[in-house]
């Protein structure tokens, strides 16, 4: 039997197996779709294809081996250039493991929470993982057809750092913005407060977290002094407040009798309203002996923390009422001068 023709029965069986493959791919699949898990369908989609190119490569290569080739042929049975190709396939079958992957898990993960930033991670990390897995391909097939590769590594380490240096900023709010979706300190519609910045979070992106104010503002904060600053969450552990609201009397006034009436009107004005609670049960303390006034704090709890200048608001207007009606007077600052004649 000539090498021709041996060469042509391998390539015929070679394609006889690919044929086989590609049925058994296919009733794989079936049975893939058929389980609660999405792994094997996964495993099926990133080696089923590679599998039947690579019976058809490994079959032509053998197949060389045996036929007989012309001189100006003879460089094909090198087989530095199949190995090549087998690391095309390899890095066929682990970019698509990887994306189908990250995209399944990744996205199931990040439907979870509230902010879009998760989503982003993950189109970034398809991206990141994509292009690094070819790009080790890519060398190591320029290493095995033996391209010297050292000036691509190191002409690659020099844009790699000065990408850094440009990016840096970005990159620092990324990886700021990574952190808080770990760390989750709030979260969108929560009212927080960042140094000087008071306001509900309406967007928590990759470079930087949106707040908007009560007076109607967006203020931008980027994700490095987020994660640099002090946050107040004022709607952790719940939307619960405590209010607390500072009433001075005058000199002389009935201390029992100032701190029953400010229960009273607490008391009054939760049944009023119903943002105003009575559990837990508003308190008042005698702070001081200020200047000019005998100074009270009056602490009450609000269902809301939205609510908390509604309630401050609520319970002046009745302590000026009660007041009044009680003959409590609440002094303003004076000052007595005493003249001595010499």
């Amino acid at each position: 039997m000539s090498g021709n023709l041996l060469a042509v029965m391998i390539v015929l069986a070679g394609v006889l197996v690919a044929v086989v493959l590609f049925f058994i791919v296919g009733w794989l699949q079936k049975k893939a779709d058929t389980t609660h898990t999405q792994l094997d369908d996964i495993i099926i989609a990133a080696l089923g294809t590679p599998a039947i190119i690579a019976s058809m490569v490994v079959s032509t290569f053998f197949a060389l081996q045996v036929a007989e080739l012309p001189p100006n042929l003879e460089w094909l049975v090198d087989s530095k250039y199949f190995d090549a190709i087998y690391i095309l396939l390899g890095a066929w079958v682990v970019s698509t493991l990887a994306y189908n992957i990250i995209t399944t898990y990744g996205s199931r993960l990040a439907g979870k929470t509230e902010t879009d930033i998760d989503d982003r991670m993950v189109a970034l990390g398809l991206i990141v993982t994509k292009y690094l897995i070819w790009f080790i391909a890519l060398m190591l097939i320029l290493s095995v057809l033996e391209f010297d590769i050292t000036p691509l590594l190191a002409g690659a380490g020099i844009v790699g750092i000065a990408f850094a240096l440009a990016a840096q900023d970005i990159l620092s709010n990324f990886l700021g913005g990574a952190m808080i979706a770990v760390d989750r300190p709030f979260r969108v519609g929560d009212r927080i407060k960042i140094d000087e910045y008071y306001g509900d979070v309406i967007s928590v992106g990759p470079r930087s977290t949106r707040l908007k104010t009560l007076d109607n503002q967006i203020v931008t904060v980027p994700n490095t002094k987020v994660i640099n600053s002090f946050v107040i969450n004022y709607a952790l552990p719940d939307v619960m407040m405590k209010v607390r609201v500072n009433v001075g009397v005058a000199y002389g006034s009935d201390v029992p009798k100032v701190k029953e009436v400010l229960l009273g009107l607490a008391r009054e004005v939760a049944e009023l309203y119903p943002f105003v609670l009575t559990a837990p049960e508003p308190i008042v303390y005698f702070l001081e002996f200020a200047d000019s006034s005998l100074n009270f704090q009056l602490i009450v709890w609000c269902n809301d923390y939205t609510k908390i200048w509604d309630t401050k608001d609520a319970i002046n207007t009745r302590i000026h009422q009660r007041f009044a009606e009680e003959g409590i007077v609440i002094p303003f600052p004076q000052r007595d001068l005493h003249l001595k004649r010499s």
